[in-house]
């Protein structure tokens, strides 16, 4: 048998059939490393490291849990005048992770979600046990405490796969979302508007493909979600890049819903729309992102509804990182729910002077080599790296890891500025008691994994 690692011998007691938590400072004192091993160690190390992170966290404050509670009261008109920041943690999860947590306790902004969609868990190569592992070992490492929000993004159904095996690509999504929910992601988006069928004159008919697919998933959230845990559950009416959402859409979606799951059944917290933005922005051909125009009257009317007739928190916003910062106070002023960043972070870093020469021409020539197929006609060198790069987190992963120190400091002060930016402007800050007042922390025990060799 192989030697136990030092660090986790010092956390964790393994001499029975299950690990147990030995002690949650040693945890904290070596969370550096421990999070290292619940990314690359061996499947075992991984396992243990990522338990005794989730059983440490709670007994130092930092508690994985649901936004429901604050969704709920926004519904029922008793807090406003905010929007809750929502990051992908794409690439540097436990730098970035760890940037976002000193921003929260720097603004007390409590509301700020922590999320990864279905796409960018395959492209970044990032299972829901292990980023949420990471996002709270960051929580750890940066001594913060209260309710840390882990949310699955975009759990989104295939058009194509769906029209040629629904059952294999619902059941693909219920094997995400049981994965995801295991790991203790208490907020879940699911993503069933590419089903979205336009051949139907009724909007009703349009939306109805969605809202059964929604219901379907939204049920077995609520089966298997723990005790004392109501998930958060987000739907989706329009794909982002694609027309601006309508309330006749907005309705017929969640009247069918409704008209699917019952009276009785506990339903959406909030809804994602289209406004005019597509995911990433658009890159010109010198590299520049294209301007658009973001349709703040219908989201606002959207979010109203969404209120007044639901009791859902409101729209959602999505593709919007890229954004002018000028435009940002605007979110909370039209009382948009929440807001989803994550280009604009990825931009920060890959183009950030620090940025290593060297990586940046490997990483060019592996997209050159591995993603040519995407490439359209007339597309500039530029626009096609910028399109294709956020798929070189995951082959990459290490190499960007383990980045010098003095490198990795200079991306994590320009993130750490980033998100205080956005937080203060979405007024998000000083929401720390508003969070307390309304969001369950009561913990829930993980399960300790079997110790079938020590490592």
């Amino acid at each position: 048998m192989l030697a136990m690692n030092q660090h986790l011998a010092a956390a964790l007691n393994t001499t029975g059939t299950r690990a147990k938590l030995r002690d949650a400072v040693a945890v904290r004192d070596h969370i550096d490393e421990i999070v290292r091993l619940a990314v690359f160690g061996s499947p075992p190390e991984q396992a243990l490291a990522r338990y005794a992170i989730h059983s440490a966290a709670p007994q130092l404050g930092a508690v994985s849990s649901s936004i429901w509670g604050l969704y709920a009261a926004r519904g029922r008109g008793e807090v406003s005048g905010f929007t809750a920041p929502a990051v992908n943690i794409r690439g540097m999860a436990y730098d970035m992770s760890r940037a976002l947590f000193r921003a929260m306790k720097a603004t007390d902004g409590a509301v700020t979600i922590f999320e990864l969609a279905r796409s960018e868990m395959g492209y970044t190569f990032q299972e829901p046990a292990e980023i949420a592992a990471v996002v709270l070992g960051a929580a750890i490492a940066e001594g913060y405490q209260g309710p840390v929000f882990i949310q699955g993004d975009h759990f989104q159904a295939n058009a194509k796969k769906f029209a040629t095996d629904p059952e294999g690509e619902s059941g693909a999504l219920e094997d995400l979302i049981r994965k995801a929910v295991a790991a203790q992601f208490y907020c879940i988006d699911i993503d069933a508007s590419t089903l979205v069928d336009l051949s139907f004159d009724r909007v009703a008919d349009q939306q109805a493909p969605n809202a059964r697919l929604t219901a379907r998933l939204a049920r077995l959230i609520r089966e298997i979600e723990p005790p004392g845990v109501t998930i958060s559950v987000g739907g989706e009416i329009g794909e982002v890049g694609k027309h601006n959402s309508t309330v006749e859409e907005l309705t017929c979606y969640v009247d069918g819903f409704r008209d699917i799951v019952g009276p009785a059944f506990t339903g959406l917290a909030k809804v994602s729309v289209q406004t005019g933005t597509s995911h990433g922005g658009i890159p010109l051909a010198d590299g520049t992102i294209a301007k658009v125009a973001i349709d703040f009257e219908t989201l606002e009317q959207l979010s109203k509804v969404g209120r007044e007739r639901y009791g859902m928190a409101g729209a959602v916003q999505h593709g919007a990182s890229t954004l002018p910062d000028e435009l940002f106070h605007r979110f909370p002023a039209v009382e948009t729910a929440e807001i989803h960043l994550a280009t604009g972070f990825q931009n920060l870093v890959m183009d950030h002077a620090s940025f290593p020469a060297a990586l940046l021409q490997e990483m060019q020539d592996y997209a050159g080599a591995n993603f040519a197929s995407e490439r359209s006609e007339g597309e500039t060198a530029i626009q096609f790296f910028y399109k294709t790069r956020k798929k070189l987190w995951g082959p990459f992963k290490q190499q960007t890891w383990d980045l010098p120190p003095e490198v990795r400091a200079e991306f994590n002060r320009a993130l750490q500025d980033k998100f205080e930016f956005l937080i203060r402007q979405l007024n998000a800050a000083g929401t720390r008691e508003m969070t307390l007042k309304h969001v369950d922390q009561r913990p829930v025990e993980v399960e300790p994994p079997l110790v079938q060799t020590a490592v």
